[in-house]
């Protein structure tokens, strides 16, 4: 067992959180797991589930159901928790709705001395993480969402399977709004030491543009698209809050396309937006501010604006 103590405090026991808190189980990421919903006896019978498969995991976790005193001395707390959109419900109404939630999540949250750091899965990502920000009040760097991370991961798959190169060879992200306006900068996009765009270039017979464009909107779709199939996405989300909890407690300065703040990279300001971005055991430690062209820094601006936009709905 680790020497430190590593507590996550889960707030949401739906598919997105018990994803997640099932692969921390399964990765041995923390020793100690709170999981918390407006349902105790949901997350009661959650902990206890995780508990029975504790002996075939190669884990030493404490999981248990909590409340929000819990998140005192904890290091990270993730949420996962929301409502979903009502029929003929528009999105401000819904944007309100959330907020009214977040504000009776992160109220008691902050009010039990959390020093630690927010993690945000919650759809709109971007706009929750910054509605975390404003009703916590806490610096931008330990306020985080996941952002694109789960898109970039899409991205890199695809890239891998096109160009048969292992995915963890790919360099190349997807950055914005997680959602319809997101983008892939092609000019950053790598594979190995040489630009997609210089492969696409020199071997034009075999590889093309247009099927980049493809691959890119592939990325942008494919939510959509397991949506259509399964209802819902939640394996590869909760993968990616992991992996990004594994940055947090590993104080890996890991670059991880993360939902962070933006306070004149790329031009923008007061909005948070998925970006490659230094992740370390305090949070975001820093960003790796990519050189979009112009056409890419049009594209920023258009996600960031509709970002900005979408937060103001919220009425905060």
């Amino acid at each position: 067992m680790r020497d430190e103590k590593q507590k996550v405090v889960l707030i949401g026991t739906g598919f997105v959180g018990m994803s997640f808190a099932y692969a921390l189980l399964n990765q041995n990421v923390c020793n100690e797991l709170a999981l918390i919903d407006v349902n105790r006896d949901k997350a009661r019978g959650e902990a206890m589930d995780l508990n029975h498969g504790l002996a075939f995991s190669g884990a030493n976790m404490r999981i248990y159901e909590a409340d929000y005193d819990t998140c005192k001395d904890a290091d990270i707390v993730v949420i996962c928790a929301g409502v979903s959109q009502k029929p003929g419900e528009d999105r401000p109404a819904l944007l309100q709705r959330n907020t009214a939630v977040f504000k009776s999540i992160v109220d008691p949250v902050v009010a039990s001395g959390f020093s630690g750091i927010f993690l945000v899965a919650t759809n709109p990502v971007d706009v929750m993480t910054h509605v975390v920000k404003t009703l916590s009040g806490f610096d931008s760097h330990r306020v985080i969402g996941t952002g694109t991370t789960l898109d970039t991961a899409r991205l890199r798959f695809l890239l891998g399977e096109y160009f048969n190169i292992d995915p963890k060879n790919v360099h190349a992200y997807v950055i914005g709004e997680h959602g319809e306006s997101e983008f892939v900068p092609w000019s950053q996009a790598m594979v190995g030491t040489k630009s997609v765009s210089r492969i696409v270039n020199d071997y034009g017979d075999r590889f093309k543009k247009t099927d980049m464009d493809e691959i890119g909107a592939k990325v942008k779709n494919a939510a959509q698209e397991i949506i259509a199939a399964k209802q819902s996405t939640y394996y590869g989300i909760g993968m990616a809050l992991v992996r990004i909890t594994k940055a947090i407690f590993g104080n890996e300065n890991s670059i991880l396309t993360v939902s962070s703040y933006l306070d004149g990279e790329y031009g923008q300001s007061n909005v948070y937006a998925g970006v490659p971005c230094v992740v370390g055991r305090n949070g975001v430690l820093g960003q790796l501010t990519l050189e979009l062209t112009d056409e890419e820094l049009s594209k920023m601006q258009n996600s960031c604006d509709i970002l900005r936009q979408y937060y103001k709905e919220t009425n905060l």
